[in-house]
């Protein structure tokens, strides 16, 4: 499964949805989160707009870490999960 967003460079006003679409991609549902609980979007808009590009925030969302970047929203997965079969 696909769990990433991309988004154009100043698409920051379609943010939100492109977070929760990921968040949705992943099997979360509308109803199990506060997304302005987990984060600050308009403050997240405000560091994407105003870096070089070179920037990325990461946040969880009922355990779904995501890192959002100016050109797009993807969902981290941890080493040792991807690990943990290999012994």
């Amino acid at each position: 499964m696909n769990c990433s967003s991309r988004t154009g460079p100043g698409a920051s006003p379609n943010l939100v949805v492109e977070i929760i679409e990921t968040l949705e991609a992943c099997g979360l549902d509308r109803d199990e989160y506060q997304l302005y609980d987990a984060v600050d979007v308009e403050a997240l808009e405000q560091i994407l707009n105003s870096s070089d590009g070179n920037v990325e925030v990461q946040f969880t969302v009922e355990g779904i870490r995501l890192a959002v970047t100016p050109e797009s929203v993807d969902v981290l997965i941890d080493d040792e999960d991807s690990n943990s079969t290999e012994q």
